[in-house]
């Protein structure tokens, strides 16, 4: 009798240990509320490559399931995306309002504690390197300053208790190619400026336009400003980091207004975007001058223009003063100009 009743206590666990493992989620699940949601979906997605697509409700509430690998996961609202770290067996309940994004997300249930650190993160990030003029230090002022931000985020990551070594490791691995890539930018950046200065020193001729559609409807060129100093942005309507320079561009303008430089902004736009052109400068109200540069791509390729926004600065006899002058959006541009003589 013994015998069989310590039989069935065996089957008993092992059927137990049979059932905790068939259990086990294969996959994750996603739940949660949306406030003044952007879209009817969210799309999941790794790598740009699209995973699933989760519908959300008329009240923003979302619930769905996806079969994944363990890892960094981005979803995208239809304005705005952000990244997730999911593994199979979460069951993970995220809340956020669209008009705060990164400063309303919050988690609850299985991942909480991994998400809750990115965001954090996110918003560490937003604000460590929202300087970009750091990029124009010298190189043992820029490795020290990277450093400094990496200890931040190394500090928030030792704080925060609960996280699996795999994502740990995760982490770290992203620290080391975070300071990699930024000094691959870094370099990158130094050495295409000190390339062009060796090209277009600081006292050159500059290379010239001549004849561009002037928003006025005049034709304009670059001999047209000779005993002014020339502020030159060069742009696109399709560019965002263009237009993100606008109201600093404009602020500049206002405090130089009637002093001896002119601002003049040449619109690098295909042909066929000419009246889109003319739309943004009036939408945008724009001030300065507005030229087209109508597909003449000489002047870009004569300053070796690889990307925008451009900024550069020429004297009032038209001798260059820096070929990538710095932008509206940093502070130093105010001294440059007037260390260079503009009153």
């Amino acid at each position: 009798m013994k015998k069989w009743y310590c039989l069935r206590i065996i089957v008993f666990i092992l059927s137990i240990n049979c059932f905790a493992q068939k259990s086990t989620k294969d996959y994750v699940r996603l739940s949660g509320k949306i406030t003044d949601k952007n879209s009817d979906s969210l799309l999941v997605f790794k790598n740009r490559t699209k995973i699933k697509r989760i519908n959300v409700n008329k009240d923003g509430s979302f619930s769905d399931t996806l079969r994944i690998k363990e890892g960094y996961y981005g979803l995208f609202d239809g304005k705005e995306q952000g990244f997730f770290y999911l593994k199979n067996g979460y069951n993970l309940k995220i809340t956020f309002d669209t008009k705060q994004w990164d400063e309303t997300m919050t988690f609850k249930g299985d991942g909480e504690i991994p998400n809750t650190y990115l965001f954090k993160k996110a918003l560490y990030t937003e604000k460590a390197t929202a300087d970009k003029s750091i990029f124009k230090l010298e190189n043992a002022e820029f490795t020290a300053k990277i450093d400094e931000i990496v200890v931040g985020y190394q500090k928030l990551l030792v704080n925060t208790k609960g996280l699996e070594a795999s994502f740990i490791a995760l982490e770290k691995k992203d620290l080391e190619e975070f300071k990699k890539s930024c000094m691959v930018r870094y370099n990158k950046t130094t050495g295409l400026k000190k390339h062009q200065q060796e090209i277009l020193p600081k006292g050159k001729v500059s290379p010239k336009f001549f004849n561009y559609e002037n928003y006025d409807g005049t034709k304009t060129s670059l001999d047209d400003f000779k005993g002014k100093f020339v502020y030159i942005d060069l742009w696109a309507t399709w560019c965002g980091p263009c237009k993100k320079e606008i109201p600093f561009l404009k602020t500049v303008e206002k405090e130089f207004h009637d002093q001896n430089i002119a601002f003049v902004s040449i619109s690098t736009d295909r042909v066929k975007d000419h009246d889109k052109w003319k739309k943004m400068v009036t939408g945008l109200q724009l001030t300065g001058v507005q030229l087209f540069a109508n597909g003449d791509t000489s002047f870009e390729a004569a300053y070796e223009v690889n990307n925008i926004p451009r900024f550069i600065l020429i004297d009032p006899q038209g001798n260059i003063v820096d070929p990538n002058a710095p932008r509206p959006s940093e502070d130093r541009l105010k001294v440059v100009l007037k260390e260079a003589g503009v009153h």
